[in-house]
């Protein structure tokens, strides 16, 4: 199964490794740390214009930057879930 991630771009559910809410993620340093390593190597696919982003979608390959908030990315990787088995 896929994860609509919005605009064209759709994931497998299965290599999502993490789904960030990038409001709460600036608060740690930590965090800040980590999105700055990743904007400074600009291995980012963005799914919209920039400063429209509202979650960081972490894959086995690359990272996604939404404009779809992260409770609404994380309803949808379990949508049929159930149904599949999976949960």
């Amino acid at each position: 199964m896929y994860l609509h991630l919005g605009g064209d771009f759709l994931i497998k559910k299965d290599k999502v490794v993490a789904i960030i809410d990038l409001e709460t993620a600036t608060e740690g340093k930590n965090n800040e740390k980590f999105l700055d390593n990743i904007k400074r190597d600009k291995i980012i696919n963005y799914v919209s214009e920039p400063g429209k982003e509202k979650t960081l979608i972490v894959t086995t390959q690359e990272y996604y930057l939404s404009p779809i908030s992260s409770t609404t990315l994380y309803k949808r990787s379990f949508f049929n879930m159930e149904e599949e088995g999976i949960v």
